[in-house]
Order: C-alpha cells, then structure tokens, then sequence
C-alpha cells in the first residue's frame, strides 16, 4: 500500500512541477496564441456540437428510412393473409362456445365484424400492392437514359 501511495504522490509532484515550469517559462507571444487558441475552442465548441447532432441525426433518419422499406418491401399480400383470422360464415354457433369465449353477439354483429375485416384486409393488400408497384417503378427509373 506504502508503495501506491508513494507513486501516486510522485505523479501528482511532477506534474505540478512541469505545469508551474511549462507557464513560467512562456514568453509573451506565447501566452497570446494559447489564450487565442483556448477561446477559439470555447467560441467554436457549441456550433462544432451542434453540427455534429445535426449530421448523426440524419445518418439515424436515414438508416431508419432504409429499415422501414426494407421491412414493408419483404412484406406481401399472401403473408398479410396468414396473419389476421376470419372469423367463419357460420351464423349458427352452439350457445355453449359462445358464453365461453365472451359477449354474445348476434348474427348480424358477427357477420359486420367478418366484412369490416375483409375490407380492411383489402385495402392493406391493395397498399402494398401499390407500394411494391412503386418499388418496382423506381427499379425501372434508374435503368432509363435521361437526356
């Protein structure tokens, strides 16, 4: 322990020694470019700051840009299908299966239920349908001479 404690008060002697010797030593000339550099740097810091947020916020935006294309781009309509149940057209259900899966609903409920999500499954195909046709137009666009 005597040995760390020993070399710590070493390091902190010498370095209070070469700093005291290092200003000590500056001619005036000296002493005016380290006072110019020193507020330089603490003008210039807050800008330099800002300008580097600014620029890593773009990176981030578009790199998120690429990942959400990427991910509706391997997103089709067939696998759309997989994902959302429709409910049968069946309109007789046995009251057993019906207390036990909630509410009752009646026969015109469920059957608005059933159309409301096969419209809604058919505008989102019809989206990506619309936006894979763009993907494949801009594919095109960058193939074509422009004079």
């Amino acid at each position: 322990m005597d040995n760390v404690a020993g070399l710590a008060s070493t390091i902190g002697n010498r370095f209070v020694t070469n700093l005291k010797g290092s200003f000590a030593n500056m001619t005036p000339e000296q002493m005016i470019r380290l006072v110019i550099i020193v507020g330089a740097y603490l003008l210039l810091r807050p800008y330099l700051v800002k300008l580097g947020a600014r620029a890593q916020m773009k990176a981030h935006e578009a790199e998120e840009a690429r990942a959400e294309a990427a991910a509706k781009a391997k997103m089709s309509a067939n696998e759309l299908r997989g994902r959302v149940e429709i409910p049968d057209d069946t309109d007789d259900e046995d009251e057993a299966s019906a207390k036990a899966s909630g509410p009752e609903w009646g026969k015109r409920a469920r059957r608005r239920q059933r159309e409301m999500i096969k419209k809604l499954l058919a505008a989102e195909e019809q989206r990506l349908r619309e936006s894979q046709e763009e993907l494949e137009d801009k594919d095109i666009e960058e193939f074509l001479v422009k004079e």
